[in-house]
């Protein structure tokens, strides 16, 4: 029985590509010191996978930045703004897509389906000239080669890439995408032949697109660039992947009557329903390529359920036809639980990490062969019966709170309108107020900080200054910029998330436990194992020590229960919603008692509100229904001269703005800019939005500072669909990724740009 891997994490056990990445981007090494580390770290991933007995090991899922830019880069699809003449693309060309360079944005970036990884959007039109451009594929192909390692390259689908697509700037939004298919797939057909003749037998094409809603003309896309490429194919073994989601009843039928195509690949975490497809029709002489190990989260699989489910299916495709897989991509997944000997062994024993997860894949293709390890059985029934037991799991009085809120909806007393009222008499606030989004630059000194005290190097006291001399500095250098409304920088956070849960019960911790959220940039998202409650206060301290050092408003920072929820590692043995609501009346403790210390302002981020919208529409109302309430039940015992902001980013919100409103929050910050002011489109289709909101004005995630003449044209277009006793100026996202060297300047941009807008309006009076 065969065994295969859809994708696997390519940041290392230790992170090795986000610092290679890093020291390459600030000019410390080299191109071919960065090749090195990758080179080695591909070696490691397939050797690994090789050693497990994993017949199917995938190539070209490694990147240095996403998926998505690599097939963009492959395509030649480089947008006219960063000069790009023609021949193989340099990675100075590409990382300018990605991050931008001194002179030209960064492309749009975006969520990957449901998932916090991001992706690089493409900009494309009908003035596109596509041409091969990067021969990753098949180098990374040859490269596995060399080491005695026969891999199936891995190639985002070209209906996928089309519809993940967008049209350039000047390029009428009507502009059909699927319209380029005939202009892409040439170049597919070079890549295709040049792995036929390197030695590939296999080809994986990734279209995650096939479960989402999809009209009829792009259902029949799939089959006009398959039948297309079908002569092309011909020789290989073709796979087409599908993740996150059940296929829908059309999609299912067009993808299993695909021309040339040998096996299908599914989700049977996510896609329960797809096995109802399955058993109804599955084609004769087909591979079931049957996705049944979870690789958007870190619980050890039912081992004997999993097995059972196989059965079941090899009853159906036949032995020689059944392929054990991974739901999706391990990309999601922290790398080796191996690299955790402090974590609790209980809970320990109810994990499997990315490295874990490629032995279950095994052993399971294995027990489906007739050799089936007792011992691994064993313990793994062992772990799943002792998790379903065990009292640390449940907290009583907690699932009685939440059974509590059912039959209100948690909405604040008064109208957002009287609320700004009321808020503007005690903050005295100007037009066009500026703030940040919550954090500054994480220098080298304070990650030493909170590293050496975390390791018991430093004493408490010692630690406590440290963090109050860092925000002292945040706070003089805000007032100093003449910011209106500040922030304390959390220097006592490494992660929004992490810094929350390492202080609410239910939660465990890792030390390795890295995923790669976009680039370089990793989270170690908390796994969330039992009921959620707050033993104490979490913020008080710091937000009251921050306060004390200005007479301006300073923001409480907090996390929302929806995006702690959305990038933790959640337990499966509830709905999402229960452990939500648990979290949701946590945060509220926590508003009323930074309520309580004087705080007047408090920021409640939501940023991955929109990441956790289903994926079908179907779906969503219920989801945004409890995600909204949650967001209510944080801040409805609040008075209404407390100020509650909220913030989204890197998300398309334009179809979810009636949510967005009916959270009730006093003001919103949100991603804006690096998007194309694509949120400004609702405004002007008539949404009317009546507390405050500010779009951001600048893109963090690249190094470019932008001109006040730049910001000032933002404003500017803002002030076309939004009022100006509404709006706030502010970036779009938090600068803990960026340097000061670059965050002074824009921040004195912004606010110039601002005052200026500010000085055109009173004389417009």
């Amino acid at each position: 029985m065969a065994s295969h891997i859809v994708g696997y994490p390519r940041m290392g056990p230790k992170r090795e590509l986000k610092f290679a990445l890093e020291s390459f981007w600030d000019g410390k090494s080299s191109a071919e010191d960065l090749e090195k580390v990758s080179v080695d770290l591909r070696a490691s991933i397939w050797k690994q996978m090789s050693g497990a007995g994993i017949k199917y090991i995938p190539s070209n899922t490694f990147s240095h930045y996403d998926q998505v830019l690599d097939t963009t880069a492959m395509l030649g699809a480089v947008p006219p703004r960063y000069n790009w003449t023609g021949g193989e693309i340099g990675l100075s060309t590409y990382f300018s897509m990605a991050r931008g360079n001194a002179s030209v944005p960064a492309m749009e970036m975006t969520k990957w389906f449901d998932t916090n990884y991001h992706f690089i959007v493409p900009e494309l039109g009908p003035d596109v000239k596509f041409s091969y451009a990067s021969h990753k594929a098949v180098n990374e192909f040859k490269e596995a080669k060399a080491l005695g390692i026969d891999t199936v390259p891995v190639l985002i689908g070209p209906v996928t890439y089309l519809l993940l697509s967008k049209p350039a700037k000047g390029v009428e939004k009507t502009f059909p995408l699927l319209s380029l298919l005939d202009k892409i797939l040439p170049i597919y057909k070079e890549v295709i032949a040049e792995l036929k003749a390197a030695g590939a037998s296999w080809i994986q094409f990734d279209e995650p697109t096939l479960v989402l809603d999809l009209e009829s003309h792009q259902l029949e896309a799939f089959t006009k660039a398959y039948a297309e490429l079908e002569s092309s194919l011909s020789g290989l073994n073709v796979l087409i992947v599908t993740y996150f989601a059940d296929v829908p009843a059309p999609a299912f039928k067009i993808l299993t009557s695909l021309s040339g195509v040998s096996g299908y690949g599914f989700d049977l975490v996510r896609g329960t329903k797809t096995l109802d497809l399955i058993k109804d029709g599955f084609p004769s002489g087909k591979y079931l390529f049957a996705g049944v190990v979870d690789g958007r989260n870190i619980w050890a699989s039912d081992l004997d359920a999993s097995l059972r489910t196989l059965q079941s299916l090899e009853a159906i495709v036949g032995k020689d036809k059944l392929v054990v897989s991974t739901s999706c991509s391990l990309l999601h997944t922290a790398v080796d639980l191996e690299n955790e000997p402090k974590l609790d062994q209980e809970i320990k024993s109810w994990l499997a990490f990315a490295a874990q997860k490629v032995v279950e894949v095994n052993a399971l293709a294995k027990a489906l062969a007739g050799e089936k390890d007792k011992a691994y059985f064993s313990a793994n029934a062992a772990a799943q019966s002792s998790r379903k037991s065990s009292p640390r799991v449940t907290n009583a009085a907690v699932q009685k709170s939440a059974a509590a809120l059912k039959g209100s909806d948690h909405r604040r007393a008064t109208n957002v309108s009287a609320r700004l009222d009321a808020q503007q008499k005690k903050l005295n606030l100007p037009i066009l107020p500026t703030t940040t989004i919550g954090s500054f630059p994480q220098t080298i000194e304070l990650r030493r900080v909170r590293r050496e005290y975390k390791a018991n190097k430093i004493s408490e006291e010692e630690y406590i200054k440290s963090i109050k001399e860092e925000i002292n500095k945040v706070v003089k250098l805000q007032e100093d910029l003449d910011i209106d409304v500040l922030v304390h920088g959390e220097p006592e956070r490494n992660d929004m998330v992490e810094y929350f849960g390492e202080q609410l019960s239910g939660f465990a911790f890792t030390a390795n436990g890295w995923v790669q959220s976009y680039g370089s940039r990793c989270v170690k998202p908390p796994i969330i194992y039992g009921d959620v409650s707050r033993p104490k206060p979490m913020t008080v301290f710091w937000s009251t020590a921050a306060q004390s050092m200005t007479k301006r408003p300073m923001k409480g920072m907090l996390t929302g229960p929806v995006t702690i929820l959305n990038w933790s590692f959640v337990r499966n043995d509830q709905p999402r919603f229960e452990t939500c609501y648990q979290i949701a009346l946590a945060i509220k403790d926590e508003v009323e008692d930074l309520e309580k210390a004087g705080i007047t302002v408090i920021q409640i981020d939501e940023a991955a509100l929109r990441e956790g919208l289903p994926l079908r529409k179907a779906e969503h109302a219920f989801y945004l229904d409890w995600a909204v309430h949650s967001f209510r039940i944080t801040n409805c015992g609040v008075q209404d001269t407390t100020q509650i902001h909220t913030h989204m980013c890197y998300s398309n919100f334009n179809d979810i703005i009636h949510s967005i409103i009916n959270m009730d929050a006093d003001v919103i910050t949100i991603e804006n800019s690096r998007s194309d002011e694509k949120l400004l489109s609702v405004f002007r289709e008539g949404v009317k939005y009546g507390a405050g909101i500010g779009p951001g004005v600048y893109d963090i995630h690249s190094p470019r500072i932008p001109s006040v003449e730049e910001i000032a044209e933002r404003i500017g277009k803002m002030l076309a669909v939004l009022e100006s006793n509404v709006l706030w100026v502010n970036p779009d996202c938090g600068l803990k990724t960026r340097k000061y060297t670059e965050v002074k300047p824009a921040l004195e941009n912004v606010v110039s740009a601002a005052k200026q807008i500010r000085a055109q309006l009173g004389s417009a009076k």
